[in-house]
């Protein structure tokens, strides 16, 4: 089921950039020439799918994909605009590093993006932690929305 964040009344993330801090992890929009880097993490970490998209939005200008980064290291990314127009995602964190707020810190970063972009609303496509989006950007599911988007994808 896909998920719908209102970026009109999306609150100011107050909690990621001190505990970012204090974690030692950087976020950052993603630069072209770490594309290889990225993209070939997230294969091994997550699966060739959501290295394709991220593969898209590593190749729009500026990138819509963000990456946190820890002493050097990736250990996580969020996609915007990969398969479909205002849609956020693929995001995922290092599963060493999970729980340190390092997932919320992305999803804002991408949303903050899609609203500057222009963007009323946001589609969080095919949403697994539906508690966690509810919680972090007051998501809501979108009726009749599933299969969604990814109905019929080619499987490997």
């Amino acid at each position: 089921m896909d998920y719908l964040v209102n970026l009109s009344t999306l609150s100011p993330d107050t909690q990621s950039p001190e505990r970012m801090a204090r974690e030692g992890v950087t976020i950052r929009r993603a630069l072209p020439p770490e594309f290889r880097l990225i993209t070939g993490w997230i294969a091994e970490q997550f699966g060739q799918g959501w290295a394709s998209e991220a593969s898209v939005a590593m190749t729009r200008q500026p990138p819509t994909c963000f990456i946190a980064t820890r002493e050097q290291k990736l250990v996580g990314f969020s996609c915007h605009e990969a398969t479909a127009r205002g849609f956020f995602g693929p995001t995922g964190v290092d599963e060493d590093l999970r729980g340190l707020g390092i997932g919320r810190a992305l999803l804002f970063a991408s949303l903050n993006d899609l609203k500057a972009m222009g963007y009323a609303y946001a589609i969080i496509g095919d949403v697994g932690p539906s508690a966690f989006y509810e919680k972090a950007v007051e998501a809501m599911p979108i009726p009749n929305s599933a299969p969604g988007i990814y109905a019929g994808m080619l499987k490997s």
